[in-house]
């Protein structure tokens, strides 16, 4: 797909959140403290999975993948929105539509991977005996294969889509991202079919992604309840805690963001909205996995022994 730019504009100016003086160093302070946090959080999580070989598992297979994408997506917009914080923040046309196609690619992918995740956990409980005949290094990587293939169809949909416009006269995005919405309404040519693109492709990644998880969690939820004794339906619902926490946190802002700004007028909402799955849950996963986790605990502590020692 070529990158041809059939429009007068050249650059787009992010807008962020608030041009008040008196509130830009408090929120770069904040957001700093966020994407930090972010990196070593997820970053750490990524390394202490690689050195344990305790942790060589494909639930911590997937979770490396899982602490991947949320470093990565993290890293495509959060410097340029701290950027926006202390000068006025350009992003050239290309940058922007490389921005757009990234971050959609990374979001999408990390919907497969959530979807993975809840099968993984679904077999673990459902066919404890079979787990590891079924989850094979093959099977595992040909699900981490999908989900990368899926999230990059899904962003070669919306960029391509998003260059078909053409952009004439203003170049401000009401955002701190280039994002889908945001963009559209700065083009000069119809987005019905953009649109049209976008919400079919984003109801698709949600519904399919939302019905697999809700299944497997059905399945597990009615295998746990015929367990006789209550410490192992406590040890069952234990190892399945932390992954519904994190998807619920995922895809409930993530579908509160697309459904608040579906409505017209509501993209300064929406913007507020997305902060919470672009920013904050990137941020948690790393606790969520780590806090609710005695396997993580005891491979931090063992590291850190090491370390000292």
């Amino acid at each position: 797909m070529m990158l041809r730019n059939r429009s007068s504009v050249t650059e787009f100016i992010l807008v962020g959140f608030s041009q008040q003086a008196a509130l830009q160093l408090p929120l770069f302070l904040l957001f700093l403290g966020i994407y930090v946090f972010t990196v070593m959080g997820n970053l750490g999580l990524m390394v202490l999975i690689m050195l344990n070989s305790s942790l060589h598992t494909p639930m911590y297979f997937f979770l490396f993948n899982l602490s991947f994408v949320d470093l990565s997506y993290s890293c495509v917009f959060t410097p340029k929105m701290l950027n926006n914080f202390v000068s006025e923040n350009s992003i050239s046309y290309l940058g922007c539509m490389t921005q757009l196609f990234f971050f959609c690619f990374f979001v999408n992918s990390e919907c497969y991977i959530l979807v993975s995740m809840a099968f993984d956990r679904y077999v673990a409980i459902c066919n404890p005996l079979l787990y590891t005949v079924t989850m094979s290094p093959r099977l595992c990587s040909l699900l981490m294969f999908g989900s990368y293939t899926i999230g990059f169809a899904g962003a070669m949909t919306h960029t391509g889509s998003m260059l078909r416009l053409t952009f004439c006269d203003s170049n401000l995005i009401h955002h701190y991202l280039c994002e889908v919405l945001p963009l559209l309404h700065l083009s000069c040519t119809s987005t019905y079919v953009n649109q049209l693109v976008f919400f079919t492709v984003v109801g698709v990644v949600i519904t399919v992604s939302s019905i697999s998880i809700f299944i497997s969690y059905a399945l597990i939820l009615s295998t746990i309840l015929r367990i006789p004794s209550a410490e192992g339906r406590s040890k069952a619902f234990g190892t399945c805690g932390s992954h519904v926490i994190a998807v619920a946190l995922f895809f409930g802002s993530g579908a509160f963001t697309y459904l608040t700004t579906s409505f017209p007028g509501s993209l300064e909402e929406g913007k507020f909205a997305s902060v919470f799955y672009t920013n904050v849950v990137p941020m948690l996963n790393p606790l969520i996995y780590s806090l609710r986790n005695k396997d993580v605990k005891l491979a931090l502590d063992k590291t850190l022994k090491k370390l000292v020692f």
